[in-house]
């Protein structure tokens, strides 16, 4: 397997002036560790307006700025939001191969939709027709990446004239397409778009070989014509971390954090009410996590299991991913910046991680991605072939543009129209 990191900027209240650039500059530090130990993945979130639970609302910044201090991990948009009233498509694919070059070729495009209504509605998108907007955003900023020049496009949600989207990214077509996966119904339909499922959902190792399954057998079927130009045939796991010698110390340091996670990710988007500026979820948070721990105590001498798996010890550790390895899961990513969890720990996690548990895992994976590959090859070769590309144009067939002053001079727009007409 491989192994990642993820980011949502979480700042639970109060806030002190300066706490946030802590954050982003405490994040910094541990991305550039990470790469420094070999972790292979560094995943960033978009999110709007979702206080405490996500500051991060312009990753591609972060992730240009981790580009400049790191080497070989990978940097993933883990996801961006790719609906035209968050990002129009056409800025989404310069943003992406903007950030392909200046890391090197070292870009993950996750994507997503959002389900929050803070967001959809702080943007003005339907919740209805948000699927919709996403399928048609994805497929055509694939195309922008992929083509030169790209040809135009009149669709249901968004516009555009033939233009040559620049610059284009080290990786081609496309870096590697993710989208990301709450439940099955996401993870189906990430294996028929031929795109890496990035699950955001705390799944028991165990239920999870019904995920990889299902999303192999689909990857492997006809039901699967890639979305985008070429087919990402990864999923990939999110668990909880905290580790530590001593496996109360380990509880102590990392579990109110993640479950702070998960009550913050409910209340946003499940069961919550929330008013801007002033909802304190810490708050309702801890008053809830109270009351729980007086009627059912943690048994710090016990394992803990499921979701919570990844906080104790690194053999606790070791034996919680190695139920994801048995049922082929590909990367499983760490939920370590969550809550209150300090920096400190989170560099010591890392570093322990990395010395005592990563190292096993590693000397397996490379003879295991090659048997993956050699097995997939003919899958993702039949399942390029049932995709319908956009039809490249001709020489003679790309439209010329006045400039304005020769519009102008010419009268009025005309020559503009009838470049236009012509795609």
């Amino acid at each position: 397997m491989k192994f990642g990191i993820f980011y949502e900027h979480q700042l639970p209240r109060p806030w002190q002036d300066g706490a946030e650039l802590k954050l982003f500059q405490d994040a910094l530090e541990q991305v550039e560790l990470a790469d420094n130990l070999g972790i292979d993945y560094a995943w960033e979130v978009e999110h709007h307006f979702l206080e405490e639970y996500s500051h991060s609302s312009s990753p591609e910044i972060f992730l240009a700025a981790a580009s400049q201090r790191t080497k070989n991990i990978r940097l993933g948009h883990g996801i961006r939001q790719v609906i035209t009233n968050y990002n129009h498509p056409a800025r989404t694919a310069e943003c992406i191969a903007t950030l392909d070059l200046v890391s090197n070729g070292r870009v993950e495009f996750g994507t997503g939709e959002s389900s929050a209504i803070l967001e959809l509605g702080g943007f003005n998108i339907p919740v209805e027709s948000k699927r919709e907007q996403y399928l048609e955003a994805t497929e055509q900023i694939c195309n922008m990446l992929a083509m030169d020049p790209y040809p135009g496009f009149q669709g249901k949600y968004f516009d555009m004239p033939c233009r040559n989207i620049v610059p284009k990214p080290v990786q081609r077509p496309h870096p590697p397409l993710w989208v990301a996966c709450s439940n099955r119904e996401t993870i189906k339909m990430a294996a028929q778009l031929g795109m890496g499922a990035l699950t955001f959902a705390f799944v028991d190792p165990l239920e999870a070989k019904h995920w990889v399954d299902e999303y192999y057998s689909i990857i492997k079927s006809d039901a699967c014509v890639p979305i985008g130009h070429s087919v990402n045939a990864n999923i990939c796991m999110v668990t909880s971390f905290s580790l530590h010698h001593d496996r109360g110390e380990a509880i102590s340091r990392g579990l109110e954090g993640f479950e702070f996670f998960g009550y913050a990710l409910g209340s946003l988007y499940i069961f919550g009410e929330h008013q801007p500026g002033r909802t304190n979820l810490f708050e309702e948070f801890r008053v809830r996590r109270n009351k729980q721990l007086e009627e059912t105590p943690i048994n710090y001498f016990q394992a803990l299991a499921a979701e919570r798996g990844g906080i104790g010890t690194p053999d606790d550790m070791r034996a919680h991913l190695k139920k994801f390895e048995e049922v082929d899961v590909d990367q499983v990513t760490f939920i370590q910046q969550a809550g209150m969890n300090k920096h400190e720990h989170i560099c010591e996690s890392l570093e322990l991680f990395a010395t005592e548990v990563m190292p096993e895992f590693k000397e397996r994976e490379t003879a295991r991605e090659a048997r993956k590959a050699e097995e997939l090859a003919p899958y993702i070769e039949a399942a390029l072939g049932r995709k319908q590309f956009m039809k490249t144009l001709k020489d003679d067939e790309i439209p010329l543009f006045a400039a304005l002053g020769r519009s102008i001079a010419e009268g009025s727009d005309q020559v503009e129209k009838t470049a236009l007409s012509s795609s």
